[in-house]
């Protein structure tokens, strides 16, 4: 069975870029009828938070990227430790005692010998009398895993064949001196113990992921199959880590952008295939196939969505925004004919709040000096609502009659005069529903 994750720290909320994380995975789940883990990598005590995580759950839910299951990096550290423990005793795992000051040092001064700054395994050197007198000093130990100097290869789902030389990787630390396990680490056990068969993640972890293959391999396991899809900038290919928390999940429900929107835009960005508004999930999965993405940065601009915002919510029934007109005072007899008017005039659903309003309340006439004397006499002829379906021709008739006005003459100053704007939906279609009207209740 295929099985996928999505493993987010609970450190903050979901943004764009963890979203086409968690897709991506997600598809490649349910187009193979495969299970899709949640995994909160919540190892670190001091920056988790649950509101994070309830966040997190949310904004999932909201885009329906349902789990199969959920597991919690903090509730596995027993396990943590006994694979550790494993690595100890083969001789994989060994303690260092450098400070980050001293660390630093040393990477500047191979690369001013024109070596790469790699971890020159100085502690390796080390034996028990000398790692104790390390601790007599008040150094705390954290733990590395040693690397066997190969080539570490695979065939990346998106990048094609990797092929890193392990030698030019430090050997990873795994535990911090203050005992957490770090990501690299508890991510290995956990896709080892969980059985998952596939993980795409950013380009910015290939290099992690050469690491984790050699630890999984150590642990026993057999790597999952990885593809590494590419970064995200923004329009002009600037950097979008600054915009990121402009660009939380969160805030783009607020502002109104429908969740097809989202996710057609993103199951489609930066491959080669055209991004096309879909209605369902389903619908995305069917056309999904990782193959057709490329390596290349990806340009993301939000205004992208709102075309396919305003194309989503135009093609909703009426009985699937029912709630919402309901929640804005709109009667459940005049709820087809409002949506029907109302719908190609809004973009966000939020929109058709407006609308209402307008229906509900008039709107203060917007009328030019020179079309005043006009305005008074059309006024004069308007009866009070309710208005039936002729209303508009039979009162733009009486009103050309009565002084000669015709064309956009006639229709532009009398639609201004009732709605206080110059465009709108069809004055024949909206005028019944007009509840109120510039001097006429």
């Amino acid at each position: 069975m295929t099985v996928t994750r999505f493993a987010p720290s609970p450190t903050g909320y979901l943004h764009i870029g963890n979203l086409r994380t968690a897709l991506f995975n997600f598809l490649i789940a349910r187009k193979t009828g495969g299970q899709f883990i949640l995994r909160l990598d919540d190892t670190d005590r001091e920056r988790s938070k649950q509101e994070y995580v309830d966040g997190i759950k949310q904004d999932l839910e909201w885009l329906g990227l349902t789990w199969d299951r959920i597991e919690r990096q903090s509730e596995r550290l027993d396990r943590y430790a006994e694979m550790a423990e494993q690595l100890r005793a083969d001789g994989k795992f060994y303690e260092c005692f450098e400070t980050p000051t001293e660390l630093d040092l040393k990477r500047k001064k191979q690369l001013n010998m024109g070596k790469p700054p790699v971890y020159d395994r100085a502690a390796l050197a080390l034996d028990d009398a000398a790692r104790e007198k390390q601790r007599a000093e008040g150094r705390e130990g954290y733990w590395r895993f040693l690397l066997d100097l190969e080539r570490i290869e695979w065939t990346d789902g998106i990048l094609g064949p990797i092929s890193i030389d392990a030698a030019s990787v430090s050997d990873p630390v795994l535990i911090r001196a203050d005992g957490q396990v770090l990501y690299t680490f508890a991510s290995s056990v956990d896709d080892m113990d969980m059985g998952v068969t596939h993980i795409v993640r950013g380009a910015d972890h290939v290099t992690n992921t050469a690491t984790q293959i050699q630890i999984i391999r150590a642990m026993g396991g057999t790597p999952p199959d990885f593809a590494h899809h590419s970064l995200l900038t923004g329009p002009q290919g600037e950097a979008l880590s600054k915009r990121l928390g402009t660009l939380s999940l969160r805030d783009l429900r607020a502002q109104g952008v429908e969740r097809m929107a989202l996710l057609s835009l993103m199951a489609r960005l930066g491959s080669s295939q055209p991004v096309e508004l879909r209605a369902n999930l389903d619908e995305i999965a069917e056309g999904f196939d990782l193959s057709q993405f490329g390596a290349a940065p990806t340009k993301f601009d939000a205004e992208d969505l709102w075309p396919l915002t305003r194309a989503h919510v135009q093609a909703l029934p009426v009985e699937a925004v029912a709630g919402k007109l309901s929640a804005i005072g709109v009667p459940a007899d005049l709820a087809p004919a409002f949506w029907a008017v109302a719908r190609e005039n809004v973009t966000r659903l939020d929109d058709v709040d407006g609308w209402w309003t307008l229906c509900r309340d008039g709107a203060a006439p917007l009328i030019a000096p020179e079309d005043a004397e006009m305005i008074a006499t059309a006024f004069s002829l308007l009866p009070p609502p309710p208005y039936g379906a002729t209303a508009w021709a039979d009162w733009t008739t009486a009103v050309k009659a009565a002084t000669g006005r015709k064309g956009k003459g006639l229709f532009m100053p009398l639609r201004k005069a009732l709605t206080g704007m110059d465009h709108g939906p069809d004055m024949a279609t909206l005028m019944p529903l007009l509840q109120k009207v510039p001097g006429r209740g």
